[in-house]
């Protein structure tokens, strides 16, 4: 497995393996082959696992938690804190960046993962009413005990990012980055590279909508987050899924998916960038490993370029409420 490096010393595979959808963010998921998609990702030397304590309320971290319990010493584990319950989608989700619960959510995930150190802990989204200096003094300080390795934000501006690597290093910043997400590109991700700060995409293909497979909004369960996203809805859906048809034509000419096509192009934009497709199943996970042998030519960027240049998606990424928290 190819490694890279995030910060100046967090050494992960060039793959990680985001475990979001194994607590049922987009639909029923079976936790039986959610261990099984964990235990075959660390076998092949995907090690590094993003989790949240979000993730269905704590549920994501237990799971992982159990997956790893006798392989710990194998894998590199990324939590976050700070974030309500996403599955309520649309509403208001609160955020907390507040030194005391900075602590308890520290101490909690802990305990739910069965892990004595959190390998790379992020805040989850920036707390508007807190002093983002005060959340990462109190982060350092975990550092400081041994209860954390390292440090990441997630969504986070780059006066912010600037501002909390004043305070203590900052090795990572997660955030929505895919071909059909590329706000990034206008100023966070040269921050990051200013400040040698390793970018770690999550949601490299768009939620599940850059593999080709959705064709219609029905094809969503019922309980699947992705119904309340404005990219998933009414005319945006068609506009989405006609860019995502030319995506699958240039795939079909590179003789592999769409899904391997979308991770390439992400990992071919620097050797800073550690993109987490998540999945719950054994047979994606295969299928997203392939994309560390596609290598794309400079007339295949191109052309990626001018299918879905920047913008080029319909419709927010979040609901309103949501969207009010994206890199603040």
């Amino acid at each position: 497995m190819q490694t890279r490096t995030l910060g100046k010393e967090l050494v992960v595979s060039a793959l990680g393996l985001g475990c979001m959808g194994m607590s049922g963010v987009y639909g029923a998921a079976d936790e039986a082959e959610s261990i099984a998609t964990i235990h075959k990702s660390i076998d092949l030397g995907c090690t590094f696992l993003d989790t949240a304590d979000a993730y269905g309320v704590g549920h994501n971290e237990t799971l992982v938690g159990k997956a790893i319990k006798d392989r710990r010493d194998k894998v590199i584990i990324a939590t976050k804190f700070g974030l309500g319950n996403i599955h309520k989608g649309g509403e208001n989700v609160p955020v907390n960046g507040r030194p005391e619960y900075v602590r308890s959510a520290c101490e909690a995930s802990l305990n739910r993962l069965g892990i004595e150190t959190i390998d790379l802990y992020y805040q989850h989204r920036v707390d508007p009413t807190t002093p983002i200096e005060d959340t990462i003094g109190t982060m350092a300080e975990l550092v400081k005990e041994g209860k954390v390795r390292f440090l990441g934000l997630s969504e986070a501006s780059g006066a912010t990012i600037r501002r909390a690597h004043a305070v203590h290093p900052i090795s990572a910043l997660q955030s929505e980055y895919s071909l059909w997400s590329r706000d990034v590109e206008d100023d966070i991700l040269a921050t990051c590279r200013e400040l040698n700060i390793g970018f770690v995409p999550w949601s490299p293909l768009g939620r599940g909508f850059l593999t080709g497979d959705l064709k219609t909004f029905e094809d969503l369960a019922a309980d699947d987050w992705r119904r309340l996203s404005p990219r998933f809805q009414g005319e945006n859906f068609q506009r989405n899924l006609d860019l995502v048809t030319q995506v699958r034509e240039l795939a079909h000419q590179k003789d592999c998916t769409p899904a391997q096509l979308a991770i390439a192009w992400l990992l071919q934009q620097g050797n800073d960038l550690v993109p987490i497709p998540g999945t719950k199943r054994v047979s994606y996970l295969l299928e997203n490993l392939g994309a560390l042998e596609l290598e794309l030519t400079t007339d295949d960027l191109q052309t990626i370029d001018a299918i879905l240049p920047k913008g080029a998606a319909s419709g927010d990424r979040y609901p309103a409420a949501m969207m009010k928290l994206v890199n603040l």
